[in-house]
């Protein structure tokens, strides 16, 4: 294959395909969770020591935003706060069993779609593909810190 003259721009089309086929196990399901919310509890689940500053960082909104939203994940039954047992003055985020169940569901349906796109492609493409994509994880995770967005708009 040869290289396109835009390589940006193929590959932002092909993730924007791949992110396509992951959205839509999700919304084909009928999730009554709104996206923002999913991803705090993604971001809870990956960080379990967080805390409402830390998820404002996280998020790149003001403090009282991430409040807010776990304020209404708090209500839906998927967050608990909890005092750390290190500093009582902290209080932790913690998945609730329903909200590890949600996200265990969702993950599961986005691997089912993203095999069913696999397996209608050849074995050296999903390994090249593999390949590629790791090569790109690394390669993003020693670049640059992203920009800094306008404090104006930092609001979830």
């Amino acid at each position: 294959m040869e290289r396109p003259p835009d390589l940006a721009a193929a590959i932002d089309a092909a993730a924007e395909a791949f992110v396509g086929v992951r959205d839509s196990a999700t919304s084909r399901h009928h999730v009554t969770v709104p996206p923002t919310q999913l991803r705090v509890l993604a971001l809870i689940s990956e960080r379990p020591e967080t805390n409402v500053n830390r998820l404002a960082e996280l998020l790149d909104v003001v403090p009282s935003s991430a409040s807010r939203l776990c304020d209404r994940l708090e209500a839906t039954g998927l967050l608990r706060r909890k005092p750390d047992p290190r500093d009582r003055r902290e209080v932790r985020l913690v998945l609730t069993g329903a909200a590890e169940t949600l996200l265990g569901e969702l993950k599961q349906r986005r691997h089912r779609a993203v095999q069913a796109v696999l397996d209608r492609m050849p074995p050296r493409a999903q390994h090249e593909l593999l390949l590629a994509l790791l090569a790109f994880g690394q390669a993003a995770e020693a670049g640059t810190p992203a920009p800094q967005v306008d404090p104006a708009v930092r609001t979830a």
